[in-house]
């Protein structure tokens, strides 16, 4: 099956295969809604979690690397931060699909509806 693919040359593939497979695990993506409410520290993230700080900021480092978080000194601390132009695109591509997947359906449901 081919899907249309203007979201992902807009964005980049490479790009977005990076964005979901950040949001793929969930402590990623509890990560991204704590810091979408409100900067957080790295161990203050730590201290939510049942894993060592280190896993912790591998963690950040996959959703930096995917540009939906940013880490930024704060004194000693290093506090992460939600970019929500990276957020907001990847929402927009999952409308799209969504949009895509509805045409499809409504279209297969005037194939099959039966002729009156």
């Amino acid at each position: 099956m081919v899907v249309d693919q203007r979201s992902d040359d807009r964005l980049g593939e490479a790009h977005v295969d990076r964005v979901f497979h950040a949001l793929a695990d969930g402590t990623r993506r509890d990560i991204v809604r704590r810091v979408l409410d409100a900067e957080q520290s790295i161990s203050d993230l730590a201290r939510r979690y049942p894993m060592s700080m280190t896993a912790v900021q591998k963690h950040v480092a996959v959703l930096e690397g995917a540009g939906l978080v940013a880490k930024r000194r704060h004194g000693r601390e290093q506090r992460v931060v939600a970019q929500m132009e990276a957020v907001r695109s990847a929402e927009a591509l999952l409308d799209e699909y969504e949009r895509l997947w509805r045409d499809r359906f409504d279209r297969m449901g005037e194939i099959l509806a039966p002729e009156t």
